[in-house]
């Protein structure tokens, strides 16, 4: 099954792509690997929450928050080769957003791995990062970036 048959049969349309917040491009490819910068869990156009996590924010939620995360990376791959011309999920880094002594990083960032495994199946498994941080962008909880491998381009 592809990518975009597993996203619809899971009643999932992906988001349009964060409008880059810096002097950045959303995705860089280099040979067959592509590069996402760290996407925000952005829902409609605003944070779907913000705080650090084990403080303002349950593990739990934060897991949620990582799922979108990982949507939108989804997102910024779709539109720059199609979501379909993902090979499979090479790297995935995770910041959470820390409170003092919060150390259930890996948690939060199974809400990635899990997604990705879900959509991609043995392809969406990964090598990992969960990295705890004293403060994110716009007081994000969690960000998220990805290495992925695609299809070789055609040439004619």
């Amino acid at each position: 099954m592809t990518a975009s048959a597993k996203l619809a049969e899971m009643g999932i349309v992906l988001p349009k792509v964060a409008t880059a917040a810096g002097s950045y491009l959303p995705t860089m490819r280099t040979g067959n690997l592509i590069f996402t910068s760290g996407q925000l869990p952005f829902q409609d156009g605003k944070l779907a929450g913000l705080g650090k996590v084990g403080a303002e924010v349950t593990a739990e939620e934060a897991n949620g928050y990582a799922k979108i995360c990982a949507l939108n990376v989804l997102a910024a791959l779709d539109a720059a080769v199609g979501i379909d011309n993902v090979v499979r999920v090479v790297k995935v880094v995770g910041f959470v957003a820390s409170a003092d002594g919060f150390t259930g990083q890996p948690g939060v960032i199974n809400g990635v791995s899990d997604f990705f495994v879900e959509v991609f199946g043995d392809n969406g498994r990964h090598a990992r990062s969960a990295v705890g941080v004293a403060e994110l962008p716009l007081g994000a909880p969690v960000e998220v970036e990805a290495i992925v491998e695609v299809r070789a381009v055609e040439t004619h």
